[in-house]
């Protein structure tokens, strides 16, 4: 009986345990199911249906592939607050991340007269150093402000073309921005004039590298033309423009295409500038161009909105009459025409009252003043200011008195004197009908010139004429040597006088100051020459010792033509020590020839010197985009190594 009982109560406890076990099981099921459920629903809605769930016990996995891993984040976070987030575990991956793009190196330089700076990236690989030393160089005593970054990735195709070409550039452009990047450069600068920037932005495209695409923004400031003067005519030589002003380039267009049909040459030119004194001052010129071509002669004036046209004497009046009629119904409100109609000249007794004053400029300059003046006031006046303006032992009068002379006389006597002294040599004719200047001139805008001074001091009935001759030879500016005719005036200098130097040392010896002075005479002619002055020795005492010693020697003349006030932007000394021979060391001839300084011009990139020159530098010349190496230092050799270099 009692060991019945005994097994009657272990089957209640075992049954009972069993039954707990099924009931725990079964919770567990449940529990699983519904917290994968849940947290299936909780994903689906926001969707991240690509997550996949399940469920061990308490435990929810997380897996499949997330599109970044800022969606991993999100699923873990909404599946951590359906269940207890420390139930979720992380089983799901990222695509792997595709390799981090270089990023776009580009550097931004800009240079005035305060400084130059620089910002940007640049590779690490880049020579950053050297750039900052040539800036120092372009910007001389002023600031250079270094802003750049650096990133270590593999300088992209064209980088160093592009900098060495911004940076040459720079040296041109005082004030200007240069973006730089590996194939493209893009400039935006100022020049002086437009004649400047012609000339720059020919000198910018010329020199480019192939393949480097840049861009030019040069802007010139537009003058002041005051008054604002046109002047065109039709004569037996054909159809000019003595003078032409125009406000915008669609002015300008409009006029010159207006000139052309009238028979102008196809490279007419019209200064573009500020002063216009209507806004339709095109459409006035045009029509007075083509009224001037349907008469067929004379000229037109503009000064400021002040218009007068002459035309050639013996017209047919009606015909003058019609013309000028219809050019007055046409003209914009702001103009005033007058229109003269030149009548026959009177005769008494057969013969032509002649009353004329010229003034005759010689080419050595002297200046004769003949014919007729109203008064003693007058004369002495016109006197006084012809001396004043050509010279005071230059002018030599012989005039007589006229009182029967119109009152405007002097003034207009004074205004040719103006117009004369543009001429290199030329003539002055003053009548009651006309003053006219004739001549020959070195300067471009003479006829320009002399066409404004005319216009402003003549008063609007007075009749002018101008024939004036453009002649390069006299010319100052196109009279300046070419580079090849600098190089080869300083190379004649060279083989008259060597440089010398003080035994061993790199100061200058007393009797190179003549060809010092000379070579500075020579150069102030050639003032955009680019040079690099070259110090040789010879092979006696150490290769470190002679390459200092020829450094400092470089430097030493380039200092000597800087104290004598020479340009020498565009030079730089650099020493070769005894690395270059020309002659035999083993003899004391031959070590003689070897110690020299040489000038040798630097050529753009791909630009080869003429053969006169390349035979004179020798194998010397040396590109401007090939930059002499690094200069050594100076350091104390040729001191501590005098006695050595007493042959140098």
């Amino acid at each position: 009986m009692r060991l019945s009982s005994l097994l009657i109560l272990f089957s209640t406890f075992a049954t009972a345990g069993l039954l707990s076990l099924v009931a725990a099981s079964l919770s567990a099921d449940l529990i699983e199911d519904t917290s994968r459920s849940a947290v299936e629903r909780g994903l689906t809605m926001k969707g991240m249906d690509w997550a996949e769930v399940h469920a061990e016990g308490l435990q929810i996995f997380l897996a499949g592939v997330a599109p970044s891993e800022a969606d991993r984040f999100r699923a873990i976070s909404a599946a951590g607050s359906i269940v207890d987030a420390a139930r979720v575990i992380d089983n799901m991956q990222v695509p792997a991340t595709a390799a981090i793009a270089p990023p776009r190196f580009s550097v931004e330089i800009l240079r005035n007269d305060a400084g130059i700076s620089l910002i940007g990236l640049i590779p690490q690989s880049a020579d950053r150093a050297r750039m900052l030393q040539d800036l120092e160089a372009i910007a001389g005593t002023a600031n250079v402000a270094d802003l750049l970054e650096t990133a270590d990735y593999t300088a992209p195709r064209g980088w160093g073309r592009a900098t060495a070409y911004a940076l040459s550039a720079l040296e041109e452009l005082p004030r200007s921005k240069i973006s730089v990047q590996a194939q493209r450069v893009q400039i935006t600068a100022m020049a002086d004039s437009a004649e400047d920037r012609a000339i720059l932005e020919n000198d910018l495209l010329r020199n480019a590298p192939p393949g480097l695409e840049v861009d030019l923004a040069i802007s010139a400031p537009r003058p002041v033309i005051t008054p604002f003067t046109l002047r065109f005519l039709i004569d037996e030589t054909g159809a000019r423009f003595d003078a032409c002003s125009a406000d915008t380039d669609k002015a300008r267009a409009r006029i010159l295409t207006a000139a052309r049909a009238a028979g102008a040459a196809q490279n007419a030119k019209c200064i573009i500038g500020l002063g216009v004194p209507s806004t339709r001052w095109s459409d006035a010129v045009a029509m007075s161009i083509e009224s001037l071509s349907e008469i067929g002669g004379g000229s037109i004036t503009f000064s400021d909105a002040d218009i007068t046209l002459t035309a050639p004497m013996g017209t047919d009046q009606a015909l003058f009459d019609r013309i000028v009629g219809e050019l007055e119904g046409r003209l914009p409100e702001a103009f005033a025409l007058l229109a003269i109609l030149p009548p026959t000249p009177e005769t008494e007794d057969g013969a032509t009252v002649v009353q004329e004053f010229t003034a005759t400029l010689s080419p050595e300059g002297l200046l004769q003043l003949r014919g007729r003046l109203p008064n003693d006031i007058a004369r002495d006046t016109t006197d006084s200011y012809a001396r004043a303006r050509f010279g005071t032992d230059t002018v030599h009068m012989a005039t007589r008195l006229d009182e029967t002379l119109p009152a405007s006389w002097p003034f207009r006597v004074m205004a040719g004197l103006d117009a004369l002294s543009f001429l290199h040599n030329g003539v002055l004719t003053v009548t009651p009908d006309s003053v006219a200047v004739t001549g020959r001139t070195g300067n471009t805008e003479a006829n320009a010139r002399i066409a404004q001074i005319l216009a402003d001091k003549l008063s609007q009935t007075d009749h002018f004429a101008i024939n004036v001759t453009y002649e390069e030879a006299l010319d100052p500016l196109a009279a300046l040597p070419t580079a090849e005719e600098c190089m080869a005036a300083i190379q004649s200098l060279q083989d008259e006088t060597k440089i010398a130097f003080e035994p061993g040392k790199g100061t200058l010896d007393a009797s190179a100051d003549a060809i010092i002075a000379q070579l500075a005479e020579q150069l102030d002619l050639c003032p955009d020459l680019r040079l690099e002055i070259q110090g040789h020795t010879d092979s006696q005492g150490r290769e470190s010792m002679n390459l200092a010693l020829s450094q400092t020697r470089a430097q030493a003349v380039l200092t000597a033509l800087q104290d004598r006030r020479v340009l020498t932007k565009g030079f730089q000394a650099t020493g070769y020590g005894e690395s270059q021979p020309i002659a035999d060391n083993g003899t004391e001839a031959g070590r003689e020839a070897n110690r020299r300084i040489e000038f040798i011009r630097l050529l753009p990139e791909g630009e080869t010197p003429p053969p006169a020159e390349a035979e004179n530098a020798g194998t010397t010349d040396t590109p401007a985009a090939e930059a002499a190496p690094a200069t050594p230092s100076t350091d104390n050799a040729a001191q501590e190594d005098g006695e050595e270099a007493q042959d140098q």
